[in-house]
């Protein structure tokens, strides 16, 4: 992996507040990078089927399955997840 000076932007922000979001263009590398920044994360790709439809049907069992600190790829997927009430 090439070593990317957002990581220690992307860290920092992450150690002030409990959610962050990374956007940028299509396959600039952002999973990778969040991925390798944060390797103790549970990681959900929204773009899988059968995950989505359980994130976008029933975010409470959805977040009550995926635990702890949490990477939600593709969110745009189910932005409705972002408004969700805490659990």
């Amino acid at each position: 992996m090439i070593k990317r000076e957002m990581e220690a932007t992307l860290l920092a922000a992450a150690g002030e507040y409990p959610v962050v979001t990374l956007t940028g263009p299509r396959q600039a590398g952002k999973t990778t990078l969040v991925r390798a920044a944060f390797p103790g994360h549970h990681y959900c790709n929204l773009e899988n089927p059968e995950v989505r439809r359980l994130a976008s049907e029933d975010p409470k069992q959805f977040f009550a399955l995926h635990e702890g600190p949490l990477i939600l790829d593709e969110i745009q997927r189910v932005p409705e997840l972002l408004s969700c009430p805490s659990r």
